[in-house]
């Protein structure tokens, strides 16, 4: 990334550059060092956001760390990912400093309508990760969506992103085409209206398309896939000192 952008001849400050600090990071101490290992390898001395990847682990620790960041301008905005409402809230309750943005699952089949209010009561961004649910659940073929889709002669993908994009979250469509990407950017010569934006609200499951994070067993598994990183790590370094 850092050399696309690097080769791409746009101006950095018209970019605007996201990372995450993933959880085997988490702490005072490594999570500055995971954001300066970031900031070399994407060739920048700032970022415009800086999310804490997941809600396990020493979420506080890491926490301290991107708030000093912030506070020093070397990022400019901090937030977190995967914070269901109770965890959020407990982050802006007992954090002078609140999480500028939540980064969540947010799509039709999971509209995240009772966590929105929290963020909203927080002064929190909503941003949305999977904003197409990755198609699963038959997303792009919903009867609902390719009616309105058809109705504004736009994709059910665009009309997704501009549902989400009215309730004022942020999207972050993933395309490795081309002409989905144009189009994915194509969504503000369009409006949908309140029977429209009814009709989707009618397709809320409340449930990941994907997994739970609350789900016990998810910890578990987050946290041996974290041994298992740490492990891999250590053993890559004493081969590469011996």
């Amino acid at each position: 990334m850092g050399s696309a952008i690097e080769a791409s001849g746009v101006s950095r400050g018209d970019i605007f550059l996201t990372t995450k600090v993933w959880l085997e990071h988490y702490g005072e101490g490594p999570t500055r060092a995971s954001v300066e290992d970031s900031l070399r390898k994407l060739k920048t001395d700032y970022l415009d956001l800086c999310l804490l990847h997941q809600p396990f682990g020493d979420a506080f620790g890491a926490w301290r760390d991107l708030v000093e960041l912030y506070e020093e301008g070397v990022v400019k905005a901090i937030g977190v990912s995967n914070f269901y409402a109770d965890r959020l809230v407990e982050f802006c309750a007992f954090n002078e400093v609140k999480p500028m943005v939540n980064q969540m699952e947010t799509h039709p089949l999971n509209q995240q309508v009772d966590l929105m209010e929290w963020e909203r009561k927080y002064d929190v961004q909503p941003e949305a990760w999977a904003p197409f649910g990755e198609g699963r659940g038959g997303l792009f073929h919903n009867p609902v969506l390719t009616e309105i889709a058809e109705r504004h002669g736009k994709s059910t993908a665009q009309v997704m992103l501009r549902w989400n994009i009215q309730r004022g979250v942020v999207v972050i469509p993933k395309s490795v085409h081309r002409e989905r990407m144009e189009q994915n950017i194509d969504v503000f010569d369009f409006t949908l209206d309140d029977t429209d934006m009814a009709a989707i609200a009618g397709l809320d499951t409340k449930t990941s398309s994907f997994f739970s994070h609350s789900d016990p067993k998810m910890v578990e598994w987050f946290a041996q896939m974290v041994e298992e990183r740490k492990t891999q790590h250590d053993s890559s370094k004493e081969k590469k000192n011996w």
